[in-house]
C-alpha cells in the first residue's frame, strides 16, 4: 500500500485502499498498523488538517479491526 508522510509527533505516515477500506498507519518508532473496515470518510477527515494521534485515539484505535504488519 502507498503511504504518504504527514506531519505528526507519533504517526510517519498514512495510506488507504479504498477497495478494501485498509487503512494503514505508520509510526515513527517504526511499528506500521492496518485498520479494517474503515469509510473512506473516516479516512478523509484523518488525513485532513486535524491533530493526527488525537484523531488516530478518538475515531479509530478501539472502533475498528487491526493488524500489525
Amino acid at each position: 500500500m502507498n503511504r504518504h508522510p504527514v506531519e505528526s509527533s507519533n504517526i510517519a505516515s498514512i495510506g488507504y485502499d479504498p477497495d478494501s477500506d485498509t487503512l494503514e498507519v505508520e509510526f515513527h518508532s517504526g511499528g506500521v498498523y492496518q485498520y479494517f473496515d474503515v469509510p473512506q470518510h473516516v479516512y478523509d477527515e484523518f488525513d485532513g488538517p486535524s491533530s493526527k494521534g488525537q484523531y488516530l485515539a478518538s475515531h479509530i484505535k478501539g472502533k475498528y479491526r487491526y493488524s500489525k504488519v
